[in-house]
């Protein structure tokens, strides 16, 4: 059973990973795609560096799902070894991990509300003009149609390798 809960665990560590791959991959290209958006906006095209918005794997886009990963590979390695704590730090780390899920999923479905909100609590005037939804149309053209399916994919893996591992937790 063990094995069967690390392996759930390796597989959302592994689907955390793919978002700072497919930005260091593809992130450029959309970052482009954004700025050519802000130029036919008549927007400065470093506003958005200016104010920490990226396309990229940098920052938190790559910081944070790589230590999540960490933390979901290290518990897997728990359950490996057969640890005594195995059960309660799965039980922790796949339940924040399922919070947090639901906070990215919420956020990528309210991302133009969201970044819309963003930019009015900076109070730039040039920032309020920007076509938020334009932009982020124009900037997720960057990236490949695929990864469009390779998110909702991470969503599902996220969600049901963590309910399979947490009923075999639970279960056992």
């Amino acid at each position: 059973m063990n094995a069967f809960i690390a392996a759930m665990q390796l597989l959302v560590a592994a689907a955390f990973l793919s978002i700072p791959l497919v930005r260091h991959r593809y992130g450029a290209t959309a970052t482009a795609a954004a700025r050519a958006e802000l130029e036919r906006q008549g927007v400065r095209t470093t506003v958005l560096a200016e104010n920490g918005m990226r396309f990229d794997a940098g920052g938190h886009e790559t910081w944070a799902p790589v230590a999540i990963a960490t933390v979901v590979a290290a518990a897997a390695g728990l359950n490996l070894a057969g640890g005594s704590w195995a059960g309660a730090v799965t039980w922790s780390v796949l339940g924040l991990v399922l919070a947090i899920n639901c906070v990215i999923l919420y956020s990528n479905l309210t991302a133009v509300k969201s970044v819309e909100a963003a930019f009015a609590r900076k109070g730039d005037p040039e920032l309020a003009r920007i076509d938020v939804a334009a932009l982020l149309k124009t900037a997720e053209s960057g990236f490949p149609a695929w990864v469009w399916v390779l998110q909702n994919a991470r969503h599902v893996v996220v969600f049901g390798a963590s309910a399979l591992a947490l009923a075999s937790l639970a279960l056992a």
